[in-house]
């Protein structure tokens, strides 16, 4: 069992919403350190979502998003007597959030022909509801992890 780490760092929340997890997306988002520039494509999307399901809180959405795209288990590489086999393991929280709102941006940033504001709002809503690219990419995982289950007693 690993040990637990004691420096974790926190994410700032974002401004306008005072959440953790959009602070961290807004992270994950930002590139070259243009943190205004996340911001305004991460507003963007969520006022995007707002318009189009005509609701009050958009984060509602976004959150679910999240909570749908995140696999509950995932394989890992493990080298046991010469072979590598492919364990299944139990995905932790914070790697379920990381792992959700990785894939939804990269299938976001996998379309091309509309700002990047609009393609995220899509893709948002898209894993709200179940379907999307990000929510394929967990199927598959959880796919793999099942046809690996002869090899989980390598789990220790």
């Amino acid at each position: 069992m690993r040990r637990p780490v004691k420096n974790r760092n926190i994410a700032l929340p974002d401004k306008k919403f005072e959440s953790e997890r959009l602070g961290k997306f807004i992270n994950y988002i930002m590139s070259h350190g243009k943190r205004r520039t996340a911001e305004r494509i991460v507003y963007s999307a969520l006022d995007i979502i707002k318009e189009k399901l005509q609701i009050e809180d958009p984060l509602t959405i976004f959150d679910s998003a999240i909570r749908n795209a995140g696999p509950s288990m995932e394989v890992r590489s493990r080298r046991v007597g010469g072979a590598n086999y492919q364990v299944p393991r139990e995905v932790r929280p914070e790697r379920k959030r990381f792992l959700a709102m990785k894939w939804i941006i990269e299938s976001a940033n996998a379309k091309s022909g509309s700002p990047m504001d609009q393609r995220l709002a899509t893709e948002i809503m898209a894993a709200h509801n179940n379907e999307g690219d990000a929510i394929k990419k967990r199927e598959n995982t959880h796919k793999m992890a099942e046809a690996n289950k002869a090899f989980a007693h390598f789990a220790w």
